[in-house]
Parts: structure tokens; sequence; C-alpha cells
């Protein structure tokens, strides 16, 4: 069945509908206020190490000093391969010391941000661990002949020059050869690019951003079967066309403006499949209602 996804931007807030047969079927909404920093990558800054608490605060560059447990600080730096025990945190951490890590947890209240020095970044298909030489395999794959098969077809792909591994996605089960090399080399053209940027610059700062809900839809939402990419801002049009170009090329050519006079979802009826969704009342077919409270 074919399906088109409209995106509506604007400074404040990103919405995604995916519609099959002009029925609406996903509806997902970002609010610029609200995006999250869970994902993100940064060289961050050891401020304080807290020998009492195995744990030690950092500077990313927030209001807040965020939070780094032992537990949270990648395994092989603390000697821990081999089953052991991970060393003391003041064993392996110093004040002042440059970090790369990631936000594994947004701020909350008075607390701040959650790190992790064990990097993953995600592919539409993969999730790449650039520290971690392994290959696993999601658990909702439960059939071991397939998980079996995707990890040696992975294995094969990977070039002989990896150090990383990665995690197989369920949105992999049906994926071709090409399309799991082109993730395999999404990833990897990602990290460098982490890599090249932490090189350039000093800590505190942020090398890279999770992707915004415009770009997700290509990474995430897009399939065989959506058609059309239907954008109605111009800015969004071009963030995408430039993610597409570099790293999803069979992407671009589904991209498409929306320049109609009405706006892009009250055009495609979506406002009223919005109001109908949240609304109290849920008509029936068979004449009756339900009010939901």
């Amino acid at each position: 069945m074919t399906e088109e996804i409209l995106v509506n931007h604007s400074a404040h807030e990103t919405r995604v509908a995916v519609v099959q047969q002009g029925s609406i079927q996903e509806l997902h909404i970002e609010r610029a206020s609200t995006r999250g920093l869970a994902g993100n990558i940064c060289l961050g800054r050891v401020s304080r190490v807290l020998p009492g608490m195995q744990s030690a605060f950092l500077d990313i560059g927030l209001e807040r000093a965020a939070f780094l447990h032992v537990a949270d600080v990648f395994q092989s730096r603390s000697g821990s391969n081999s089953g052991n025990p991970p060393a003391p945190i003041e064993k392996v951490l110093f004040e002042g010391q440059p970090l790369l890590v990631q936000v594994i947890k947004d701020p909350l209240g008075t607390k701040g941000a959650r790190l992790s020095t064990q990097i993953s970044i995600a592919g539409r298909m993969l999730v790449y661990l650039p520290q971690d030489p392994h290959i696993g395999v999601s658990q909702r794959i439960e059939d071991e002949a397939e998980r079996q098969a995707l990890r040696a077809r992975l294995q094969k792909l990977i070039p002989e020059d990896e150090k990383g591994g990665f995690i197989i996605r369920t949105s992999a089960e049906d994926a071709s050869d090409e399309d799991l090399a082109a993730d395999v080399a999404y990833l990897r053209r990602r990290w460098r690019e982490i890599l090249d940027e932490s090189r350039r610059r000093s800590a505190p700062a942020t090398l890279y951003q999770e992707l915004s809900l415009a770009q997700r839809v290509l990474r995430d939402i897009a399939t065989d079967e959506t058609t059309s990419i239907l954008v109605d801002s111009p800015d969004a049009l071009a963030e995408l066309a430039d993610f597409a170009a570099a790293y999803m090329p069979t992407m671009r050519e589904r991209l498409r403006p929306y320049a109609g006079e009405r706006p892009i979802f009250e055009m495609h009826n979506i406002e009223n499949e919005i109001a109908r969704a949240l609304s109290r009342r849920v008509d029936l077919k068979s004449g009756g209602y339900l009010i939901i409270d």
C-alpha cells in the first residue's frame, strides 16, 4: 500500500503525518521548546570526582553539571572486559579531564543530565557501537535461525578495518545486503565526523545532536512504500535535502515542496482527523457513540 508523508514545520513545532489512502496512520509532533538532549554526544570536562559516590560531574555546556556514574563508564577504560569489577572512578577520571560522553537521560527538575561514555549512534536498521566490537540482534527478532543469518550477513559487510560493533534493529529483518551496507557506511561516516569535530573543538562542546523529527522522517519513518514526502517549509526542505544527499540519496527524489495556499494539514484534512481523534466523543458505525473522559 502506497503512502505519503506530510511535514508541517514552523519555528516552534514540527508535525509529521503518515497518510495511506487518504487516511492518517501516524502522527508525530516535536516542539522546539521540549526537544530532549538524550542521544546528544558531547565533549565534556570533568569538574568533580566523587569517590564516595563512585561518580563524577561534568561540564557539557548546560546550566547544571551532568552526572556520570562508574557503571556508565565504558568497561574497557577500567579493564573489566575480563569479568573483573570496574576500577574505582578516581582511578579512571580526574578533574579537568576532557571526555567524550553521550547524554542518556535528560535533565529533570534539580537533577542534571545523566551521561555515559559508551557511545551509540542509531541508523535506520542498525545501531553503531564504535567502541565495542560486538554484533548483537534486537530481542524482538526471536527466531534463532533468523538471528544467526542476519548476524552472518552483516559480518560480511563490515569493513576489515572496523573496530566497533553493531546491533541489528527489527527494521533490518527484510533488508537487502545493499540496505545494510548503506547503513554501515552512514553510521561510520557519522562517527568519523564526530571524531573530527572533537579534535577541532574544546570542552565543553556539543559534537552531535540527535536528529530532528524532520530528519527522522528519512531515517525512521519513510519506507519503500513512501511515494512522496511533502514539506511546507523551505528551510526544513533544504535541511532534509542536504541530509538525504549526504546520507540517504535514495530518499532525496521523494522530497517535494508544498506551496499550496491552504495549510498543508488543512488541505489534506489532517486537522479534522486530529480533532476527531482527540475528541471526547467517538462515533460508532452502529449509530451509537462513546464518551471518553
